[in-house]
């Protein structure tokens, strides 16, 4: 059985030095490691990817859920562990609630993998 890594306040965007300048400390570490580990599911990625790409700047989990093809509540289940690890921001509205990138999150991820990849 995989063992589970412990849960920290992932939140806000990743903040240290680049993976490529040297070896990374412990903390940090895990910081990326959490971060990647939410999006190493294809699903996650495609909820990302459909979240970035929308035209509004933000869907309903009702239409995500419809763009993947699965159900709400699966939905719902990726889009609290990205929430969880500051790749979302979601809003209730109403019986709807809202979900949009945030792309701060993303491009410090980015950063911290290769220091040239978000310039």
């Amino acid at each position: 059985m995989p063992k589970t890594l412990p849960e920290v306040d992932v939140s806000a965007p990743v903040c240290c030095s680049p993976v490529a300048a040297g070896p990374v400390g412990d903390d940090a570490a895990l910081e990326i490691a959490l971060r990647l580990k939410a999006l190493a599911d294809p699903v996650r990625v495609k909820l990302v990817s459909l979240l970035f790409s929308s035209s509004t700047g933000e869907e309903c989990s009702r239409d995500l859920a419809a763009a993947v093809g699965l159900a709400e509540s699966t939905v719902s289940h990726h889009l609290s562990r990205l929430r969880r690890t500051g790749f979302v921001e979601s809003e209730r509205r109403g019986m709807n609630v809202y979900h949009r990138a945030r792309d701060e999150s993303l491009v410090a991820l980015c950063s911290v993998l290769d220091p040239s990849c978000c310039r």
